[in-house]
């Protein structure tokens, strides 16, 4: 008894831990960021003041609102190339609504119900394109951006929609609560949800598992289809909470707010450890990538690097990111 007890023991798998590469590899994203700041800090000091601090917060909040976004299709293997043109429409479509009911709060619900209806149209587009009809994500959500930058510029005639209400701008844009602005506390709201819908539902599991293994999840008896609905539903839905926060920063709607909304958006899940292969990562893991990439812009901003070489460096960051992903999946 006493020899196969003492087998037994030895044939159990040892209790996990955590081994220095894993401390280095959750500590590598911070010490990036830290190392961002000191080194822009150093070429100008304006980087480390508090103003500049509280810049970043916000700017992070909006772009961590659109990474979080992207996590919830990459997730499944996929991406939104359509994000960046969503949030124009939205901005566009909800900017008329509420101009066209005047300055009321009446008129701030109507707008944000009006953009929320459009996110709903292009997440239900991509989800049945790709979920439905099989159509890959890159080539759908590429033609449903073609079609919704086209009725961006078409529905505002290429020009901003202005007279948005002074209310909608003074609660989404310049309101605070505890001395933090809202829109820190909207992505805060956002990131609690997400992360206990991934963590605590049935429906953020059937996601990991449709991402890390479709045939598993068929074979555990998941709906795989309305999965793949839903996750890109929920990320044209957070787009237009980003869409709206953005329209009340700039005061208009605009038919280019999205800018280059997709690329960021992207770079910010897949810096922070979101994995294309899919089934892997999770929203901390895209606010802190969110973090890095607008440290990286502030940073490239106030020492006046043009615009054009700060597209080349997120590029590149996003390739070395997907680099570092593929060696560690072949370890």
């Amino acid at each position: 008894m006493t020899n196969q007890a003492n087998t037994k023991a030895a044939a159990a798998p040892a209790v996990p831990g955590l081994s220095l590469k894993d401390i280095a590899r959750s500590l590598s994203l911070p010490l990036a960021i830290l190392a961002a700041l000191l080194i822009f800090g150093l070429i100008e000091p304006r980087i480390l003041s508090l103003a500049n601090f509280r810049n970043i917060a916000v700017q992070t909040s909006y772009l961590a609102i659109f990474a979080m976004a992207q996590t919830m299709v990459i997730l499944t293997r996929g991406f939104d190339m359509s994000l960046g043109f969503t949030v124009s429409l939205v901005s566009v479509v909800a900017s008329m609504a509420m101009v066209s009911m005047g300055a009321s709060d009446a008129a701030i619900l109507y707008g944000l119900g009006a953009g929320f209806l459009v996110a709903l149209a292009i997440g239900l587009s991509n989800g049945v394109l790709i979920a439905n009809v099989g159509i890959n994500p890159l080539v759908t959500t590429l033609g449903v951006a073609n079609i919704v930058m086209a009725l961006a510029s078409t529905v505002s005639g290429g020009f901003p929609v202005t007279g948005v209400p002074a209310g909608f701008t003074a609660i989404f844009a310049q309101g605070s609560l505890f001395g933090i602005p809202t829109p820190i506390w909207i992505a805060a709201g956002v990131f609690l949800l997400l992360h206990l819908t991934l963590k605590a539902t049935r429906f953020g599991r059937s996601l990991y598992i449709v991402g890390a293994n479709p045939k598993a999840a068929v074979a555990a008896g998941i709906r795989t289809r309305p999965v793949l609905l839903t996750a890109y539903v929920l990320c044209t839905v957070l787009a237009a909470i980003g869409a709206l926060l953005l329209t009340a920063r700039t005061g208009s709607g605009e038919p280019n707010l999205g800018g280059n909304l997709t690329l960021e958006s992207i770079a910010a899940a897949v810096v922070g450890g979101v994995k294309l292969s899919g089934g892997e990562g999770g929203v901390g893991a895209a606010v802190l990538g969110a973090l890095l990439v607008t440290v990286l812009s502030n940073g490239m901003n106030l020492i006046q690097i043009d615009g054009y070489i700060q597209q080349i460096c997120l590029g590149a960051i996003i390739i070395i990111s997907l680099i570092v992903s593929r060696d560690e999946l072949r370890r």
